[in-house]
C-alpha cells in the first residue's frame, strides 16, 4: 500500500466510461447528463479511457485503439474539448464525484507527434528500428525511459491534466514502465493535491514471459510503493478457469488467501467482473440469479469495485475498441440496475464500517463471507453456481436479509436461496 493511500478507497466504486461508444453520439455532454444517475449507483470515481487523437498508422478497425495515442496533451475533436471537459470535472465535483483519466506512457502510436519531434525518446532494436516489448501490440511504439527528459515531459503532461482539475490516473500498463518513474511523478505531484493512483497490473502469466525476455517489469507488490490501487489480474486468471469449468471455486478461493498475505497489508485490489479487455460477466454467464449472486461476491471483495459502463443494466454484448460501437442502453434490465445500486451502496457501507475479511465454501458453489469490525459484523450468503436444495451447515442464525427485508432462519441446515443473503449480525 503507498504510504499515503485514503482509507476511503478500500471501499470505493469506480465507473469506466469509453466516450466513444458512450451512445450514438458519444462525447462529454453524454456523461454530464448521466452524472446523477451515476452517482445514486454509489460510484466515487468516474474513470475515463483515453479520449486522446488516434494514431493512424497500422490502425486497428476503422476508429483504432484508444491505446495507440498521437497526442497526450490533445482531445480528440468528436468527444469534445478541454473547455467541454472541464465543465464535466466540475459538474461531477459537485456530486461528489473525482474523475480519473487513462494514462498511456509505455507506448505511443506509430505516427504520435512525440515520434516526430523526439524520435531519440523512443525504444530502438539492434538495428536501430523502432520497436515494442509485445510484439502482438502492432500499432505502436514503445518510449524509452533511459531518456531522462522523457520523464520530465511526462511529468509535465501529467501536472497539465492535473491543473485542469483530474483527480487522479489509470495507468496503463503500468508495470511495463519503470517504478522509479511512477515515484518520482507522484512525488512531484502530491505537492499540488492529493490523487488518486490505478495501476494496470498484469496477469501472472503475461508477466512472467515479459521478464524471460529479459524486460524489468514490477509485480503487484513491487507497485504498491507507489500506487493506491492494483487490478485484479493476479486473481482474475484463477476466476477464468473457474467459469470455463476447468477449475473449482476453492482454485479461485486460495488466490485471494494469497493476495491477503503475499501483498503489502492493507494494499487495495480492484475487484471486476468484466472491463474493456473482457467479456461482459452476462455474456460469460447464463441467468439472472446467477449474475446477481456473482455482482453481490465481487462488490464484497475486500477492495475496490470496478463498474464498466452498461455492466449495471446486465447488458451482454462487449463494446468493441477499434469501432464506433455505442452501448444500447434501451436494451438493459433496469429491474437489475435496481438491484445492483442496493447492492452496491450496501456493500460499500460494510467494508466502511470493517477490517476483517474471511470467506469459505460451505459447499460447492456456495459461499459464505463475513465482514467484521469494531461495532459491526455482517454474514452474506451467495449462490455462485444457481444451486437448489438443503445442505446441512455448522452456524446458527436469526436475522433479516438486507436485501429483500424477510426474516430468514438457519439451525444447522440451509434451504439454498436463489438470491444472495447478506445479513448484519450486530
Amino acid at each position: 500500500m503507498a504510504k499515503h493511500t485514503p482509507k476511503w478507497l478500500k471501499n470505493c466504486v469506480i465507473y469506466e466510461v469509453f466516450i466513444r461508444n458512450y451512445s450514438n453520439v458519444g462525447c462529454f455532454n453524454d456523461v454530464y447528463n448521466d452524472i446523477e444517475r451515476i452517482k445514486a449507483l454509489g460510484v466515487d470515481i468516474i474513470w475515463f479511457m483515453p479520449f486522446y487523437p488516434v494514431g493512424k498508422v497500422e490502425r486497428k478497425g476503422t476508429h483504432g485503439s484508444p491505446y495507440s495515442i498521437k497526442n497526450y496533451e490533445e482531445i480528440s475533436p468528436e468527444y469534445g474539448d478541454k473547455d467541454s471537459f472541464r465543465e464535466l470535472i466540475q459538474k461531477a465535483h459537485s456530486h461528489d464525484l473525482k474523475i480519473m483519466i487513462d494514462i498511456v506512457f509505455n507506448h505511443t502510436s506509430m505516427d504520435s507527434d512525440l515520434l516526430e519531434k523526439h524520435p531519440e525518446w523512443f525504444l530502438k532494436d539492434k538495428n536501430g528500428d523502432f520497436t515494442r516489448k509485445v510484439g502482438e501490440w502492432n500499432d505502436i511504439y514503445d518510449l524509452d525511459y533511459n531518456n531522462k527528459e522523457l520523464w520530465d515531459y511526462l511529468i509535465d503532461v501529467l501536472e497539465m491534466w492535473v491543473d485542469l482539475g483530474v483527480d487522479g490516473f489509470r495507468c496503463d500498463v503500468a508495470p511495463l514502465v519503470p517504478l522509479e518513474f511512477w515515484e518520482k511523478a507522484r512525488e512531484y505531484l502530491s505537492q499540488k493535491k492529493e490523487l488518486v493512483w490505478l495501476a494496470e497490473s498484469l496477469d501472472l502469466n503475461f508477466l512472467n514471459s515479459l521478464r524471460s525476455k529479459g524486460y524489468n517489469v514490477s509485480c503487484d507488490a513491487e507497485l504498491h510503493r507507489v500506487f493506491d490501487i492494483t487490478y485484479d489480474y493476479d486473481g482474475y486468471d484463477y476466476l477464468k478457469d473457474y467459469f470455463r469449468g476447468e477449475k473449482g471455486l476453492d482454485y479461485y478461493l486460495n488466490q485471494l488467501f494469497l493476495q491477503q498475505t503475499m501483498l503489502p497489508v492493507n494494499s487495495v485490489k480492484m475487484r471486476f467482473l468484466e472491463n474493456h479487455d473482457n467479456p461482459r460477466i452476462s455474456y460469460v454467464l447464463n441467468g439472472k440469479n446467477k449474475i446477481k449472486n456473482w455482482s453481490a461476491f465481487y462488490s464484497l471483495l475486500p477492495g475496490a469495485t470496478l463498474i464498466y459502463a452498461g455492466q449495471e443494466l446486465m447488458l451482454d454484448k462487449t463494446p468493441s475498441l477499434f469501432e464506433k460501437d455505442p452501448v444500447k442502453w434501451s436494451r438493459g434490465d433496469y429491474e437489475f440496475m435496481n438491484y445492483f445500486k442496493k447492492i452496491i451502496n450496501i456493500s460499500k457501507e460494510i467494508k466502511s464500517r470493517c477490517d476483517l475479511f474471511s470467506i469459505r465454501e460451505l459447499s460447492e458453489g456456495i459461499v459464505e463471507l463475513r465482514w467484521k469490525g469494531r461495532r459491526r459484523e455482517y454474514l452474506s450468503i451467495l449462490n455462485l453456481d444457481d444451486k437448489f436444495g438443503e445442505i446441512p451447515v455448522d452456524l446458527k442464525l436469526y436475522a433479516s436479509d438486507l436485501l429483500s427485508d424477510q426474516i430468514i432462519r438457519i439451525d444447522k441446515s440451509f434451504k439454498i436461496s436463489k438470491s444472495p443473503l447478506i445479513f448484519r449480525l450486530k
